[in-house]
């Protein structure tokens, strides 16, 4: 057994420690810290009413690096799960390297006045980590974190040469709300807002946000219109699979909820640039966070399934033209009877977890230095997946909804 420190007490922290708790043979003293105490109390009360492990909590600030250390010593874990803010992952890191602690996160790092997020800033650790003997582990939730996983799958099993990769998200759900976002609305809001971007021909190539879109069906829910956007997990997939002619990422929104962020947007309730009001500096986006729904609140009459999976195209272990899906479904309401969660978290945590017990009883998954999900064995994470909730399913050579170059 294991001790972790959990930091981040939303959705995705309450899936994170009630998944953690309920493998005491992998997670030993668990210990949940956050910003506001008393949501972490509330996260180990739900715990103890589910007769799961006894879940430790404390109060601190993940913006400050000396704080974080100074409880990592105080609780002396093996692994910090960061479940917090992505602007928050640089003082994590920099507190874990200072311990000697291994670290793992779910979204990689973004600069709070700048929308723009890059494992550059992650991947300048590599070095020190190493040489440190600790290991940090990125972007290890859905996606990114398993859509790499299957990526990786993918060319380990089936492919000699991955040329286009398309991940495909669809969230069919129902939360009742006129409008609300999935997780923290300050982060999806900036990421969906700023320009889209996907990988063709060994560039960026940089598009106005939303303009690219159609519907792509998904299994057990039919045709949803999906949008391209860029997501984190394109940067690293594209270095690490340097076959890919083409990578896109797409995600399905509906119609009330573009006409939604459109009239915010117009109004400048999504910008991070400060305006003055009553005297004081706010920023209309995280006023607008303060005011929207909190994520970890939609679960309990959430209906309705996700959909998430890679569709990939290439040359496939004879060189024959092969085309290859694989996906996983989560329903919301299954989510929320096992861990009082929506499935938009569930789907993040669930991963998060799989990874820190990789991380800590694997040596597949135990390498100094920084890396991303796609760099390791992918076959016991795929085996996990089945084993703790979400379970995937795979079609080989099946028409797939995109275009493709006609081959010389």
């Amino acid at each position: 057994m294991s001790d972790v420190l959990i930091i981040g007490a939303g959705g995705v922290g309450n899936v994170v420690t009630k998944k953690c708790a309920m493998n005491p043979d992998v997670f030993g003293k668990i210990t949940l810290a956050s910003r506001t105490l008393s949501k972490c109390d509330t996260i180990a009360q739900g715990c103890a009413k589910m007769g799961l492990s006894h879940v430790n909590t404390a109060k601190v600030d993940a913006d400050d690096a000396r704080q974080v250390a100074a409880l990592i010593e105080k609780v002396q874990p093996k692994l910090v799960i960061n479940v917090a803010l992505p602007y928050q992952d640089l003082p994590i890191m920099d507190a874990c390297l200072n311990t000697g602690v291994h670290y793992l996160d779910t979204a990689n790092y973004e600069p709070k006045e700048v929308a723009k997020f890059e494992y550059s800033w992650q991947w300048a650790y590599r070095e020190r980590y190493e040489k440190a003997g600790i290991m940090a582990l990125l972007g290890c939730g859905f996606d990114p974190g398993v859509t790499q996983v299957f990526t990786a799958y993918a060319n380990k099993h089936h492919f000699s040469e991955m040329h286009y990769l398309d991940i495909i998200d669809c969230n069919a759900g129902d939360h009742g709300k006129a409008f609300a976002t999935n997780f923290n609305p300050e982060i999806n809001i900036r990421e969906i807002t700023q320009p889209g971007r996907y990988w063709e021909n060994g560039e960026w190539v940089e598009i106005p946000a939303m303009s690219i879109h159609k519907p792509i069906s998904y299994p057990g829910i039919g045709p949803k219109e999906s949008y391209v956007l860029y997501h984190e997990e394109l940067e690293s997939l594209v270095k690490n699979f340097p076959t890919l002619k083409r990578a896109r990422f797409w995600m399905t929104f509906g119609e009330a909820y573009i006409t939604h962020l459109n009239v915010l947007q117009n109004v400048g309730m999504t910008s991070i640039v400060p305006v003055k009001f009553q005297g004081m500096d706010i920023v209309p986006l995280e006023f607008l966070k303060a005011v929207l729904p909190e994520p970890g609140t939609l679960g309990e009459n959430y209906t309705g399934e996700t959909s998430i999976g890679c569709q990939i195209k290439g040359l496939g272990k004879r060189g024959e033209e092969t085309t290859y899906y694989v996906w996983n479904n989560c329903k919301h309401q299954d989510a929320w009877r096992e861990v009082q969660a929506q499935g938009v978290s569930y789907t993040t945590g669930v991963p998060a977890t799989i990874g820190a017990m990789l991380l800590l009883t694997h040596s597949d998954w135990m390498k100094p230095g920084v890396w991303n999900c796609e760099e390791l064995n992918p076959d016991p994470f795929m085996e996990l997946l089945n084993q703790h909730g979400l379970p995937w399913n795979e079609a080989v050579n099946v028409a797939l909804p995109h275009e493709y170059p006609t081959s010389p």
